[in-house]
């Protein structure tokens, strides 16, 4: 109101201000007068008018004002009140909780109570049953005329007893069900490799003697004075032995591949007919290279044969010389790709990578080739050999370990070692000498000897099975099947045997009367 006062004046001053200006005359003067009082009376008509509306308005106010208390008041009350309520069913329930914990807390004081008296009660009870315990203890101590160590003793033999019984039936039933189960896999296996593999069963034996047309070279071949037959060892590095066999001289060498040198050079000596030091050193020269070139030829046909294509140029003619190496009779070239065969089949057949079995099987043997001039067994000279000329671990591990200079422990490892017994011991693969076949017989004998209550020993069908024959009165007949398991288990760590030993225990008691 007080800036419509202002704006009123502002007008009325204006108004004077313009009449003063206009010409100021009297007229004029009260006319402007009149404006004036006529805007004073017109300016409090509004300014009275506008105090009559703010106040309307200000009690509108007020009593809007007042009834949206009354609502907040009214709201809050009802909000306060269901919180009341809410807050007296939770004050309600703990009570219950506590009254329920307190008749809880009653009812376990009653069983505490109860277990203390029946823990008194189960304390006496105790008592009276170890003094009862100790009295029959005694009582049967006395009336079995034993002490109670001689009776424990006594139990003791015969829970021995009967687990022996036991350990044995369970023995018998597992290893039948797993030579069962192993024999047939084994069997399809093995047969199926040796059906599929057509190689030779013996290869053929290295020629050590060479035939004469007669025996009038045999002085040729000696020379005058010997100088031929000395220049002849001198250059082959082979021993020529000239006896009384007819039309026959022989080679004598360590050195298979220096021999067949030896032997072609003494031929081509022979059809040429001209013997002399001279000749000699030429025809050697000639038969070295010749020999070389079969080597050559035979270590890159039998790679070729085991569909191996990446082995070291070294490799490959230590492998050839093996067609010069006999090992009781079979060909260790021939022997080597058979057990290559066989390795690659079984491998295929177990559902493996018959690639690194063949490599295997092709070089486990390649340590006989050089063994005359290293020492140590050829497995372990072969291994070396592969190695140093970049073969896998697990390869080098698989020749290593295929006469179980070390301990076998990969699929490749047992594999080569059973396509290695097979090639040997099928029929008319190897001969073995009188002398290592008799060593073998007495080794068998001796560990099945060696045990306790075997009477004695016989070694049957050239040492593929064992008759053991054992003291009825020291040996059960659940010890007996003990006693073959664990002579079969020593056998196969001890010892190296083509095919299987059977052993057999017998355990046989007689009782004889006479009627007179």
């Amino acid at each position: 109101m007080e800036v419509i006062i202002g704006i009123v004046c502002l007008a009325i001053g204006a108004v004077v201000a313009y009449l003063v200006v206009s010409g100021g005359n009297n007229s004029k003067v009260q006319e402007a007068n009149r404006s004036v009082e006529e805007a004073k009376q017109q300016a409090e008509r509004i300014a009275s008018d506008a105090r009559h509306d703010a106040e309307t308005a200000k009690k509108a106010a007020i009593v809007e004002a007042r009834e949206e208390i009354l609502q907040l008041k009214q709201k809050s009350e009802a909000d306060e009140k269901k919180r009341k309520q809410e807050i007296q069913k939770l004050e309600n329930r703990i009570m219950q909780r506590e009254e329920s914990l307190d008749r809880r807390n009653d009812a376990l004081d009653r069983k505490e109570h109860q277990l203390s008296s029946l823990q008194g009660q189960i304390d006496k009870r105790k008592s009276d049953v170890d003094k009862l315990f100790a009295k029959q203890t005694s009582e049967l101590e006395r009336i079995a005329d034993l002490t109670r160590e001689d009776a424990h003793k006594e139990l003791l033999d015969r829970v021995r007893a009967e687990s022996v019984r036991d350990e044995a039936q369970i023995l018998r039933e597992s290893e039948q069900r797993v030579r069962a189960q192993a024999d047939k896999t084994a069997r399809e296996i093995v047969s199926t490799a040796i059906q599929r593999c057509a190689a030779d069963q013996a290869g053929e034996i290295t020629v050590t003697s060479v035939h004469i047309p007669s025996d009038d070279l045999k002085g040729r071949i000696i020379g005058r004075e010997g100088r031929n037959i000395r220049t002849f060892e001198q250059v082959t590095g082979v021993s020529l032995v000239i006896d009384d066999t007819p039309e026959t001289v022989v080679l004598s060498s360590f050195n298979p591949v220096r021999r067949e040198t030896a032997r072609v050079t003494l031929e081509n000596l022979i059809a040429d007919g001209r013997i002399h030091p001279a000749r000699i050193e030429e025809m050697y020269k000639k038969a070295e290279k010749l020999v070389n070139e079969r080597v050559q030829e035979a270590g890159e046909q039998a790679a070729f044969d085991a569909g191996i294509h990446d082995l070291h140029p070294e490799l490959i003619k230590t492998l050839g010389a093996l067609r010069y190496r006999t090992s009781f009779g079979q060909n260790v070239l021939q022997h080597s790709i058979q057990v290559s065969e066989l390795c690659g089949i079984m491998a295929s057949e177990l559902g493996l990578d018959p690639a690194p079995a063949k490599r295997a099987g092709l070089l486990h043997d390649l340590g006989k080739a050089i063994d005359h001039e290293v020492e140590g067994p050829h497995a372990v000279i072969g291994a070396d050999l592969c190695r140093r000329y970049g073969e896998k671990p697990e390869i080098v591990h698989a020749i290593e370990a295929h006469h179980a200079d070390i301990e076998p422990n990969t699929v490749l490892d047992v594999l080569v070692q059973a396509a290695d017994a097979i090639s040997a011991a099928r029929p008319g693969a190897r001969r073995e000498s009188a002398e290592n076949y008799i060593k073998r017989l007495e080794k068998l004998e001796e560990i099945s000897n060696a045990h306790e209550g075997v009477e004695r020993t016989y070694a049957m069908q050239a040492g593929r099975e064992l008759h053991v024959m054992v003291e009825p009165e020291k040996v059960s007949d659940s010890e007996a099947t003990v006693l073959a398991h664990d002579i079969a288990k020593q056998i196969e760590d001890e010892m190296e045997y083509p095919g299987q030993v059977r052993v057999v225990v017998i355990r046989e008691s007689r009782a004889v009367d006479i009627a007179k």
